[in-house]
């Protein structure tokens, strides 16, 4: 296995591989399985159909009230928190060797450059396959039961689906990081464009006569295929397509891999080289930049552009789902009107005095958090990455203690997360007021920033984990967690769950701030749980032997 590139890879992603493989078929078990109780009756059906209407333009909902459509439109939206691990790992393969000199070992070796980085990607698109065939079997397991029409081969086709959405994600990660010195910035500009890519996709089902904007995302023919809905099936365009821009970006990437200097990047034009700012690691140190002051000023000055374009990203979709909520305002209300169980969930939600329009918005701001908390995920693969790779070692060969090491990179995590979730709220009001749509500005004040608390607290559970994981390992769990939170609150409602079940997720204490405001308590009890996390890995950090 050592002898061969591609295997030794591989061999790193066996966790992600089982995690992400046996996680998500759980997950496509309990919604086969779940929505036998919402189909009971012929009225059940069409308040389905009606609540899977309501959220349209986050994804399509075809033939909702069945086992294979339910489950279709429920896991439209994971497609972001799928893209988590491809971002990464893409990211990592190639750069991130490079930060950590690894690659200068490799390419010693009597293979050719390009062989090198074509046995890395395999490894990464083996991956995939190998999550999809997982992911297969346990959604065929469920339909034996739940939806005989399901065929093995349609399982096998919505993996496949999934699988090359993933695999573009990792060719844009790929092919970006031969433009920046570092991966964090590879990781967070992919992060910021997988965003814009899901926005793009949503425009046709919001503006009419749209399509071909949304073309313009690989999201777009993601959505064309819903196998597991048999009389819909597979759009195989869909796949070429997907298949093709795969190979396109990746291919792309390897040929300037091997056409440039190791450790260097491809130039780009002079408007837009501030990327590429920082030097690589063959150059002089910068003795008097303004980020070598202390660690938490260093940590910024990492980070900085990664914030820079996760900003771009999450502000920017929540101004979008503003201009969303103008432009179906009129379509929901219809709606309301028309469907008992819509109605009842906007009064579920909204309660007594709630406007029409902080109901909707507080509706769509449900994906919010889970954004800002990607963010946390990727800032904790950071940190778990530069204690494996030994970059803290001269850190700590300073007089510098390991809490203050700890606690400045921590710090600027915060600080990082404070900016984009200010600038969101920024966002959010500037949309408002440009659409004309009324919002009260304290409870999106508390919305936005309310986020704050549960990404930190992410945060500081990855870093906990670091104490004992190694970088795939935290990271993969910490995901497949945040993964799970998600569902838990997006399903368990209407699956009606148990109430001690859905307060196992983060999800459960951010509440419906738009509407109610921020429960201080629950709030307050995120942040000490984020505070105690936080001292356990320090007391951890101090105590253990770098990269054990």
């Amino acid at each position: 296995m050592f002898s061969s590139i591609y295997l030794k890879t591989l061999r790193g992603y066996w966790i992600a591989i089982l995690g992400w493989g046996i996680g998500m078929g759980l997950i496509m078990v309990e919604l086969l399985a779940g929505v036998s109780a919402l189909i009971a009756t012929p009225q059940a059906r069409a308040d389905l159909a009606a609540m899977a209407a309501s959220m349209a333009w986050n994804a399509e909902a075809i033939k909702a009230d069945t086992p294979g459509g339910y489950a279709t439109w429920k896991l439209g939206t994971f497609i972001v928190i799928l893209g988590i691990w491809p971002l990464l790992a893409a990211s990592r393969t190639l750069r991130g060797e490079e930060e950590r000199s690894q690659m200068d070992v490799l390419l010693s070796t009597p293979r050719p450059r390009w062989r090198v980085a074509v046995e890395k990607v395999a490894a990464i698109w083996t991956a995939l396959a190998m999550i999809a065939v997982i992911m297969a079997l346990f959604a065929y397991g469920a339909a034996l039961k739940y939806e005989p029409d399901i065929t093995f081969g349609h399982a096998l086709l919505f993996g496949l689906n999934l699988a090359l959405a993933c695999a573009v994600i990792a060719g844009v990660a790929l092919l970006v990081s031969q433009f920046t010195h570092e991966r964090g910035p590879a990781a967070g500009i992919t992060g910021a464009l997988l965003v814009a890519f899901v926005v793009v996709d949503m425009v046709h089902r919001v503006f009419p006569n749209a399509d071909w904007f949304s073309r313009l995302s690989p999201i777009y023919y993601y959505n064309l295929s819903k196998p597991l809905i048999p009389s819909f099936g597979s759009n195989l365009g869909g796949f070429a397509v997907q298949l093709v821009l795969a190979l396109v970006l990746t291919g792309a990437a390897i040929w300037l891999f091997v056409r440039r200097d190791v450790g260097d990047v491809v130039p780009l034009p002079g408007w837009l080289r501030r990327v590429q700012r920082e030097a690589p690691a063959s150059q002089a140190l910068p003795e008097r930049d303004w980020s070598l002051g202390s660690v938490y000023a260093r940590s910024m000055g990492q980070i900085a552009w990664a914030t820079f374009w996760w900003t771009i990203g999450v502000a920017a979709f929540a101004g979008w789902l503003v201009v969303v909520l103008e432009q179906m305002a009129s379509q929901f209300q219809k709606l309301a009107a028309t469907s008992p169980m819509f109605e009842q969930i906007l009064q579920q939600l909204g309660g007594s005095g709630a406007g029409f329009n902080e109901t909707l918005l507080s509706l769509m701001f449900f994906f919010m958090p889970l954004l800002l908390m990607a963010f946390a995920v990727t800032q904790v693969n950071r940190w778990a990455a530069d204690e494996d790779d030994g970059r803290l070692e001269m850190v700590l060969a300073t007089p510098q203690s390991r809490p203050v090491v700890m606690l400045g990179r921590f710090a600027a995590v915060t600080t990082s997360t404070v900016i984009v979730a200010v600038m969101t709220m920024v966002a959010v009001l500037v949309a408002a007021a440009i659409a004309g749509v009324s919002l009260g500005t304290g409870n999106i004040a508390a919305a936005c920033l309310g986020i704050i608390p549960l990404a930190l607290f992410v945060a500081a559970v990855g870093y906990l984990g670091a104490g004992w994981l190694r970088t795939a390992a935290d990271t993969g769990l910490l995901s497949f967690l945040l993964a799970g939170w998600f569902f838990i609150t997006f399903v368990g409602p209407e699956l009606k769950w148990p109430d001690f079940v859905q307060k196992l997720s983060l999800f459960y204490y951010y509440g419906t701030p738009v509407l109610h405001g921020l429960n201080l308590g629950d709030i307050a009890l995120i942040a000490v749980l984020a505070a105690a996390a936080l001292a356990l890995a320090t007391v951890r950090f101090t105590r253990k032997d770098i990269a054990t």
